[in-house]
């Protein structure tokens, strides 16, 4: 059997199981990675990345693969939709970094939406003076007091016509609530919201007993089920009390494959010398009953 790597752990669990069942595939085929790609048309790098995690292999690598192997496509190419589903549905946005964009003293207002930055000019003694923030640049421009009392009274302007808007705002709210007869009530006044306490989760209890030389723990009879972190149910808790009976503690017996579960996983199948990828699949299942 081969000595597969772990798949990364960012893999979206049906992707995982996708390339579970690819790799068991091509294990029990006996093909090496060139003779594989020879015959399925698709080269040995492409094979690489597909039973590695890092790309996505196409429906026709898939139906090829199956019909190397001897294999119904049929369930395989259902397990694939769903893996594609879940693989398109990733996403990798950067954020866009802001472009400055600068623009001579002078240039048109509406160019890039926005008015040009003032900017340094030399007079003809050359002597720097700053351009005036409130009208074009010119030869003859005014002294720097004159600009400051422009500037004073731009701002006045601004202001007044703030504080006006906000009066005829407030005083037709309260006009409609005088014609209502009622006022908006105090917001301490607000009854609290209702918080909903979470569900409880469902309580497991291990029942270990062997029936005709396998183990069962009374959660599950699946043989063959795959179960990968993030899974959760039944299937889970059985797998949890198998490997607390086997001496690799997987947690609190919660039904929910987590990290802890998968570590658990990754020992029992490096001491049963089988594919460590912290995946319950069936040969992991054997050496959980056996």
């Amino acid at each position: 059997m081969s000595r597969w790597k772990g798949l990364p752990a960012e893999l979206d669990p049906s992707t995982r199981n996708l390339v579970v069942r690819l790799r068991r595939l091509k294990d029990h085929s006996g093909l090496s990675l060139r003779q594989l790609a020879a015959r399925t048309g698709y080269s040995t790098s492409s094979w690489e990345r597909y039973l590695g995690g890092r790309s996505l292999p196409p429906r026709e690598a898939v139906e090829a693969l199956a019909s190397v192997t001897g294999e119904d496509p049929t369930r395989l190419l259902a397990v694939w939709e769903v893996a594609a589903e879940a693989w398109s549905g990733r996403t990798a946005t950067a954020p866009a970094a802001p472009v400055a964009v600068a623009l001579r003293a002078g240039s048109p207002a509406g160019e890039q939406g926005q008015a040009p930055e003032p900017a340094a000019e030399t007079d003809t003694a050359g002597s720097a003076g700053l351009v005036d923030p409130v009208g074009p640049a010119c030869a003859g421009a005014e002294p720097a007091r004159g600009r400051a009392f422009h500037v004073a009274v731009a701002a006045g302007v601004v202001a007044v016509a703030l504080t006006a808007s906000a009066v005829v705002v407030l005083a037709g709210r309260v006009g409609a609530e005088d014609a209502r007869g009622t006022a908006a009530p105090p917001a301490s006044s607000a009854a609290p919201a209702t918080v909903s306490p979470p569900p409880e989760l469902p309580a497991y209890t291990c029942r270990v007993e062997r029936i005709d030389g396998l183990w069962y723990a009374g959660q599950s009879t699946t043989r063959d089920a795959v179960l990968a972190n993030g899974y959760a149910g039944p299937e889970v808790a059985e797998a949890q009390c198998l490997l607390s009976r086997a001496g690799y503690s997987p947690g609190d017996i919660d039904g929910i494959f987590g990290p802890v579960t998968e570590r658990a996983v990754k020992r029992l199948q490096a001491e049963a010398d089988l594919v460590v990828d912290g995946i319950v699949g069936p040969h992991t299942w054997g050496a959980l009953r056996g």
